[in-house]
């Protein structure tokens, strides 16, 4: 019996909204990287993007536990000499909460191409307003 491998052609996408009160940043974006992935559907081949597009709602309402607010430092470089820029936890959910959750989900996606389509099918808001009612999505809980 050969093994099922997905093609492009036959991935039927869905679309889940998920409200992130009250979750842990880690432990919804490991929920949400295996949804965006695939890995929740049978049909799951590694080579091929088979997830489904989730919303989440809410992102300045997350939680973090023990000293990360004050010690996790998130950084960028602007490519000139000494552009080095470093920003904590705080401050990032203070001016841009939907980029955190944004960051955690992308570093447990593949990286290189496959990765990089996946992200894609991620859409942060902060509020529990988003402008995809359109697609109908299904309410997610973990």
């Amino acid at each position: 019996m050969k093994s099922y491998m997905a093609s492009p052609a036959t991935i039927e996408r869905k679309w889940y909204v998920v409200d992130a009160t009250g979750y842990t940043l880690g432990r919804l974006a490991s929920e949400v990287a295996k949804i965006l992935r695939g890995k929740n559907k049978p049909i799951f081949t590694p080579h091929i993007d088979t997830g489904d597009y989730v919303i989440i709602t809410n992102a300045e309402h997350i939680k973090v536990t023990g000293k990360k607010l004050d010690q996790k430092i998130y950084y960028r470089h602007s490519d000139y000499v000494g552009g080095m820029k470093e920003t904590t936890l705080r401050e990032m959910l203070d001016k841009k909460p939907e980029k955190v959750v944004e960051l955690a989900v992308k570093g447990m996606l593949p990286k290189g191409p496959l990765g990089r389509e996946m992200i894609k099918k991620l859409h942060v808001y902060t509020g529990s307003e988003h402008k995809h009612e359109a697609q109908k999505p299904e309410v997610l809980t973990f």
